[in-house]
């Protein structure tokens, strides 16, 4: 089964979306079992993955490679490192745990099951692909589910905020095109196969086609994670999505731009980034203290987070750009390798807290108050405590709090830029201030004080609820105390990268 695992796990959840589609219309019941049999089958495939994956070594694991066009030497090539497996667990976690929150969605719940496992099928896809063309479909594949998940299930100016998602992506998935294009042309023998471009080089000799292939790699990561100034799209698509889309949208599709900045743009055009790493990071910068400042003034509890996520994946893009200014300097590597090590265990810290930050926004707003406005609570402690414990441990965990993930994350990447970028990374440390100062209002504004007569008779947290929630947070402590299984996995992957580029 080893030989078959990686494409069981991909294509588990899109034939479950198929079965769904054969079931008739009323039988309801039957299409959310499916969609959460499939849906779980898919995580525990993803988790036995660690099994046969020899975490101390280094290199890809699990490969699958069939010859699938011939003519321009496309292959169906997937395989996993300590870089992509965590993204594919986190992935299937999150897509069992939204699976299970949407419980209770009844319009077009058919089309709505089938896009969400189709969406899962796409991002599973894009983290184990080694081939540019399977990588650029399963990225595309995600494009077409949550546009329409946020177009039809979406809020009241769901129609606004699916196109402004669509464009931003389109743009920048038709500059990796042409990015990928320009690897292939120059490639001999040509090739699609991402770790043989990795390893022959081929625009190390033309230094302003590799610029204009990491510029367009550039603008569409940049755009996903997403980066100041290309951010725009992201708090309308997550103020207006549906709680589940939302809990994809930040937790997974926003790591397709890391995890690509980190698996192509690094080790592909390793001179070519560290050229412009400078500059990455002072965006990198501006994100984390604008993300936080922003996420502050912000009176939507929805609004709030997603500017939150700004100021996060800033961080993640700081340790990654750290890294590419320590290309070809032997005396910064471990520096470099602690900002890398950073950076993806901030990916996966993100996704489990912001996830679950957004799941908490939602049980509130879908099913309770049907307000976010953050002003509008208060005392919230006293009649909601499960909800008002598991929402404390979130924002603890997402302001970096010793002994929760977060910090685990902020603490590796600041250690491993300030080597590099010393006074850059002074600076961000103020997004850390004004974050902490951002969730800590927040909870006193929400929870503390007098409770608000209006919500009065507010019920705490159902049994579905608490099952979409318990293990995000059980996670964040887990990893916030005992970080080094995490770590062991992420390290050597980052250790061999950081070592190719020497």
């Amino acid at each position: 089964m080893a030989s078959y695992a990686l494409t069981i796990t991909i294509f588990l959840p899109l034939l479950g979306g198929l079965l769904i589609l054969l079931i008739p219309q009323a039988n309801q019941r039957l299409m959310r079992q499916v969609a959460l049999i499939t849906s779980l089958l898919a995580f525990l495939f993803s988790a036995w993955l660690v099994g046969p994956f020899e975490i101390g070594k280094a290199g890809m694991q699990l490969r699958e490679q069939y010859l699938w066009i011939p003519g321009i030497g496309v292959n169906y090539h997937l395989g996993i490192d300590g870089l992509s497996l965590p993204l594919i667990i986190l992935t299937t976690l999150l897509s069992v745990l939204s699976v299970v929150y949407s419980w209770r969605i009844d319009i077009r719940l058919k089309e709505y099951l089938f896009l969400f496992l189709l969406l899962e099928t796409g991002m599973i896809g894009v983290f184990a692909a080694l081939d540019f063309f399977l990588f650029y479909v399963f990225w595309e594949i995600t494009l077409v589910p949550m546009y329409f998940l946020i177009g039809i299930w979406g809020g009241p100016r769901k129609e606004y905020a699916a196109i402004k998602f669509f464009l931003y992506t389109l743009i920048g998935s038709l500059a990796m095109l042409l990015a990928i294009l320009l690897l292939y042309f120059n490639a001999e023998p040509r090739t699609f196969d991402i770790l043989k471009l990795i390893e022959l080089q081929p625009l190390a000799r033309f230094p302003v086609l590799a610029a204009l292939a990491f510029w367009g790699f550039f603008l569409s990561f940049a755009i996903k994670v997403p980066m100041w100034p290309f951010h725009t799209w992201l708090p309308d698509a997550h103020v207006e999505a549906p709680t589940a889309a939302s809990v994809i949208l930040a937790g997974v599709l926003l790591k397709m731009g890391t995890y690509g900045f980190v698996r192509i743009s690094l080790p592909m055009l390793p001179e070519t980034f560290k050229l412009y790493a400078p500059f990455v990071a002072l965006l990198a910068l501006i994100g984390i203290i604008y993300g936080a400042l922003v996420a502050m003034a912000q009176p939507d509890l929805k609004k709030l987070v997603a500017y939150s996520s700004v100021n996060h994946m800033g961080y993640v893009m700081l340790g990654t750009a750290a890294a590419a200014a320590a290309v070809g300097v032997p005396a910064k590597a471990a520096a470099a390798t602690i900002a890398l090590n950073g950076a993806v265990f901030e990916m996966i810290a993100h996704g489990i807290i912001t996830g679950a930050l957004f799941l908490i926004v939602g049980v509130i707003y879908d099913y309770r108050a049907h307000t976010r406005g953050v002003d509008d609570f208060g005392g919230l402690g006293a009649r909601l405590p499960v909800y008002t414990g598991i929402t404390t441990v979130a924002m603890l965990a997402s302001l970096g709090l010793p002994g929760l993930m977060g910090f685990v994350a902020e603490f590796l990447i600041f250690v491993g830029s300030f080597a590099i970028f010393p006074w850059l990374t002074a600076a961000a440390l103020t997004g850390v201030l004004v974050s902490a100062a951002m969730f800590l209002w927040t909870i006193q504004r929400v929870f503390l004080g007098p409770l608000n007569p209006r919500w009065a008779q507010l019920p705490d947290m159902d049994r579905r609820e608490a099952t979409s929630l318990v293990p995000l947070a059980a996670l964040m402590l887990v990893f916030g105390v005992f970080p080094r299984p995490l770590l062991d996995m992420i390290n050597v992957a980052m250790t061999a990268l950081v070592t190719s580029l020497r």
